[in-house]
């Protein structure tokens, strides 16, 4: 990174991947952008792993971060499978089917945070910052717990779902084969993402949202007791599963921000918005805030400053939509498999069944996805 400068064009709170593409975005387009300093990574592994879409894979090879990631780091999913609370009721997406390379990417998280932080070092025109620095344009990136967006007076609007997530990596006696796996088991969701790492081809990434006291529960447990509940879920399904790191776990809701920019200001990424895990889309939608803003700036009038209300209004308006429609429908699948009552367990299950052999709206479906 280049030394600091007393002002900026553009300043980006946030040390993520959201913050940092959108900060390598931007010094593309010449403009002087301001990052805080970057805290040593915590002492825990952190065990995330990203199902980032084709849009978002697209952002990244531009930004030439996506080359920089080690192979082991980065997993096609070529298939998925999503089963419902009955034996017959189950979806299959295929990317031979749907005529592309994947249905998505799974990436290790902690790799692509240090590509981005590398690339970030070579970008010309991007500055090392101390706190905040002066800027024609404030973007908030720094997630759902923003003291800036507070401070501007935004109120987020959030909504517990009683539900933790529990995450870890996890090794399979049986090859993964590009395959995700999903499991709607009513209350709890659980969906096991295809990994290189720790072990090639037969790694995992565990993604388990359960009520919250059995969430706490399951991430205390003893590995062998864990290991068991796990497989006794899964069905043997994706092999004999066994832990491969530690666990974390972190509260899920929903939210969104009733304001998303201002004169100044800007907010993107899960400071503007929140959506639960069940469709692994919460950083696709960050990313594609960053490709909408960096473009918006990138076509301004020549006469309009970079934080023209105005201007940033155009932003919001593209966002909108996509957001408003993945909330919705996370939201709405999560309290769909969350009934208990026998009609409603019934009717979704049918449902399922019924899509899986509607080929042209699973077409559809898998290209929303990919575009997201």
């Amino acid at each position: 990174m280049a030394p600091l400068m007393e002002s900026v064009d553009v300043c980006i709170r946030g040390s993520g991947a959201v913050a940092f593409s959108l900060a390598l975005a931007l010094s593309r387009q010449g403009l002087r952008v301001a990052l805080p300093v970057v805290l040593p990574p915590s002492a825990e592994p952190d065990v995330r792993a990203y199902a980032l879409n084709a849009a978002s894979r697209a952002l990244l090879a531009d930004l030439r971060v996506w080359d920089a990631l080690p192979a082991d780091a980065v997993t096609p999913v070529y298939d998925m499978h999503v089963q419902g609370d009955a034996p017959d009721a189950a979806i299959d997406f295929s990317a031979w089917r749907q005529g592309v390379a994947a249905l998505a990417w799974i990436v290790d998280a902690a790799e692509l945070d240090t590509a981005l932080r590398t690339a970030a070092r070579f970008a010309p025109h991007l500055h090392l910052a101390c706190g905040e620095v002066p800027a024609a344009l404030t973007v908030l990136a720094e997630g759902k717990e923003s003291a800036a967006r507070q401070a501007l007076g935004v109120r987020f609007e959030r909504h517990a779902y009683g539900q933790t997530a529990v995450a870890a990596r996890l090794t399979a006696s049986a090859a993964h084969g590009g395959v995700a796996r999903q499991w709607f088991k009513s209350p709890d969701i659980l969906a096991l993402l295809p990994l290189d790492r720790p072990q090639p081809a037969h790694s995992l990434g565990l993604v388990w949202s359960l009520p919250h006291e059995q969430a706490l529960t399951m991430a205390a447990a003893p590995a062998a007791d864990f290991e068991q509940a796990l497989n006794e879920a899964t069905g043997g399904a994706a092999g004999t599963l066994r832990l491969g790191s530690t666990r974390a776990t972190w509260p899920l809701s929903i939210a969104r921000a009733d304001r998303l920019c201002g004169p100044g200001w800007a907010l993107v990424g899960d400071a503007a918005h929140v959506v639960h895990p069940l469709a692994g889309q919460g950083l696709n939608l960050g990313l594609a805030d960053v490709l909408v803003l960096a473009r918006v700036l990138a076509e301004r009038e020549p006469w309009r400053g970079l934080g023209d209300e105005l201007l940033l209004r155009r932003y919001v308006r593209q966002r909108a939509w996509p957001t408003q429609a993945m909330a919705g429908l996370t939201d709405g699948l999560l309290h769909l498999f969350a009934s208990q009552q026998p009609v409603v367990r019934e009717l979704r299950n049918r449902g399922m069944t019924l899509l899986n052999h509607l080929a042209p709206i699973k077409r559809l479906l898998t290209a929303r996805a990919l575009d997201a």
